[in-house]
């Protein structure tokens, strides 16, 4: 029965869906590998990847909310069209389904397995057999969960996630508690600009586009529920958001942490799963490995059952020619074809999308929240858009060793926010327009 509202255990289980839908692979392999790196200056880069990984996510969800879900509203349809299928394709099969499973195999299996690991020669390649045979179950696994969006709300925020936020109190409980090592000196970018460098490893996160994704999933959620009036959705939708933004705050702080006062490994990690790894390893060992492995394959399903159901949800809705379940599985064989590519190889493919691609999120989130503001909204979200692309095209370019000298002289072109000048004054500008007469 319809009771047209949730009461404080349901609202709590939306929060933790929410937070366990963004706890993915990235927020568990990125905040250990900066503060590695960043050593006394963890502060800093800290401060700037909470920015992006925490505070973009939060206001991405509250966008959604102030929208009623249609964020893209006010831009032409071929646009809207095109920004979507691009979110829901990077976020989806192409980008960061695919690395939950890598990192759920490099660090939830992985460590379990020989040094001399069984290959399959298939045209030519090289392929893990145990890494196919993993991401075969882990994405059947997903299909059994996402084939049921209306349950997801009891099975993953009342059932998989208190499980995972118990493992993770246990480790973050460790990480405070254990003896460690003084901070060293920050290495590489973060010696000078640790706080940029922050904001742009919260780029790899991708929560700020999966927040757009979650939204639409969490309001079919809410539908599920009953609560069908837009007020209402708007209200739970916030609160699910400030629930999942302090659970993600807790565990980044702990991360962070771990990666500062790991910088006795041994050796020079190529990622923050190694940090992780060679961390749990080295205080807990056997059982500790069996803790990581349980918090990290929580964590990667959750976040690619949510994000794959939201991204069928989308195509079956965008172009019905197949059904939602067809969509799931059409999904989830590229997503096992795609992790043979390799987690380091994946990550290094998506930074100058995501270059590109983060920034013009961000400003159409600032843009809903200027709506009311802007004498000609439709213009202003346009203009906003489009520049912020056009100068987001210049860092993703850059990133990929095409420069454009005559854009030298721009502020912050060095640290990859060229983007981030020319949308501010178009805004002040939009905000200074009058309307037509």
């Amino acid at each position: 029965m319809s009771t047209n509202k949730l009461n404080r255990k349901d609202t709590l289980a939306l929060g933790l869906m929410t937070f366990a839908f963004f706890l993915g692979a990235g927020n568990l392999i990125f905040p250990p590998f900066i503060g590695f790196w960043a050593g006394k200056n963890m502060m800093l880069a800290m401060f700037g990847f909470l920015l992006t990984g925490v505070g973009l996510p939060l206001l991405a969800l509250m966008a959604v909310a102030k929208s009623n879900g249609q964020v893209f509203a006010l831009l032409p349809k071929s646009v809207a069209t095109f920004l979507s299928f691009l979110i829901f394709i990077i976020i989806g099969p192409a980008f960061a389904v695919p690395r939950t499973a890598l990192v759920a195999y490099d660090i939830g299996f992985l460590p379990f397995l020989g040094e001399h690991l069984p290959q399959l020669n298939v045209w030519g390649l090289n392929i893990n057999f145990a890494q196919c045979l993993y991401t075969l179950v882990f994405f059947i696994l997903v299909l059994f969960f996402a084939l049921s969006p209306g349950k997801l709300i009891d099975t993953v925020g009342k059932t998989l996630t208190p499980i995972m936020i118990i493992l993770l109190l246990c480790l973050a409980i460790a990480v405070m508690v254990l003896p460690s090592i003084p901070l060293q000196n920050a290495q590489g970018d973060y010696q000078s600009n640790p706080f940029i460098s922050g904001v742009l490893q919260g780029y790899n996160t991708m929560d700020a586009l999966g927040a757009l994704v979650f939204g639409i999933l969490l309001i079919d959620v809410l539908h599920q529920k009953g609560i069908n009036k837009k007020g209402m959705q708007k209200r739970y939708l916030v609160r699910g958001a400030l629930i999942a933004a302090m659970g993600l705050a807790f565990v980044y702080l702990g991360l962070f942490y771990l990666g500062a006062t790991s910088t006795d490994l041994g050796y020079i990690p190529n990622d923050g799963g190694q940090v992780l790894t060679s961390y749990v390893t080295q205080h807990f060992h056997y059982w500790g490995l069996i803790l990581l492995s349980m918090v990290v394959s929580l964590a990667c399903l959750t976040t690619a059952v949510g994000v794959l159901g939201a991204c069928a949800e989308f195509f079956n809705e965008q172009l019905p020619m197949l059904s939602y379940t067809s969509y799931l599985i059409l999904f989830s064989i590229v997503c096992i074809i795609v992790t043979n590519v390799g987690l380091p190889e994946l990550i290094m493919m998506s930074e100058p999308i995501l270059r590109v691609i983060y920034p013009v999120a961000i400003a159409l989130i600032v843009s809903i929240f200027l709506t009311s503001r802007f004498s000609r909204p439709t213009f202003s979200h346009c203009l906003i858009v489009g520049v912020t692309f056009i100068f987001s095209c210049v860092d993703g370019l850059a990133n990929i060793g095409v420069t454009f000298h005559f854009l030298s002289f721009m502020p912050l072109q060095a640290q990859a926010l060229t983007w981030l000048l020319p949308t501010a004054l178009t805004i002040a500008l939009c905000l200074l327009l009058r309307k037509s007469t």
